[in-house]
């Protein structure tokens, strides 16, 4: 069994997630963690808990994400994992966070790679890599059949979607990702997305009014 927490974090507000397993080992989603403060309640989290940092994975690498790969890397030994397509965000992210103002850390480079459609078995449990393109090239969500829960990173939002107005987004590739990969989960699947409060498949589907 999985269990899920979540932390809010940066000027973007943005969700880091911590899914633990019963063994008491940890993955970290997206460490955005900026500020002193910020990074100071997940690293002490971790610690009271007494988990065991085991993974870093990104569903993709816009900066608000990102910020605190090189805390985790370095405080756990890992690295993070990417789909190949988002190495180009990645790279580009020094350069992203001077235009915004807010320099941080270069993230260390990963040295495996997602595959979309691979099931990646943790433990006793699986989790299924979902290439979701659109907000960005290499976009992924990590979804949990078992237990009906989907990491859709910047993809889907409770009644919004994500945005296609930066470099290497494509609104077409976006509404094909929610449409044609995400919608097709059952309707009970609580979705965990980057920004704002869970939502559900079903939910979504009657309720989004920017899926066209």
């Amino acid at each position: 069994m999985i269990e899920i927490q979540h932390f809010t974090y940066n000027p973007f507000q943005e969700n880091t997630y911590l899914l633990i397993n019963d063994l008491q080992e940890c993955i970290i989603i997206d460490p955005g963690c900026y500020f002193e403060n910020e990074r100071n309640e997940l690293l002490q989290y971790i610690a009271n808990r007494k988990l065991k940092v085991v993974k870093l994975w990104n569903t993709h690498c816009h900066l608000d994400h990102i910020f605190s790969n090189n805390l985790v890397s370095n405080t756990y030994d890992v690295l993070p994992v990417i789909h190949p397509l988002e190495q180009v965000i990645l790279d580009h992210s020094q350069q992203t966070a001077l235009m915004y103002g807010l320099p941080f850390p270069p993230s260390p480079q990963p040295n495996t790679f997602f595959e979309d459609g691979e099931t990646i078995t943790w433990g006793k449990d699986k989790i299924q890599v979902i290439l979701t393109p659109g907000h960005s090239p290499g976009s992924v969500s990590f979804y949990c059949a078992e237990q009906a829960f989907l990491i859709a990173g910047d993809v889907l939002f409770y009644e919004s979607v994500g945005r296609t107005d930066f470099p290497h987004c494509s609104h077409a590739d976006l509404m094909d990702s929610i449409k044609n990969k995400l919608f097709l989960l059952p309707d009970q699947v609580k979705v965990f997305p980057g920004h704002g409060p869970a939502t559900t498949i079903g939910h979504e589907k009657v309720h989004n009014p920017f899926i066209s």
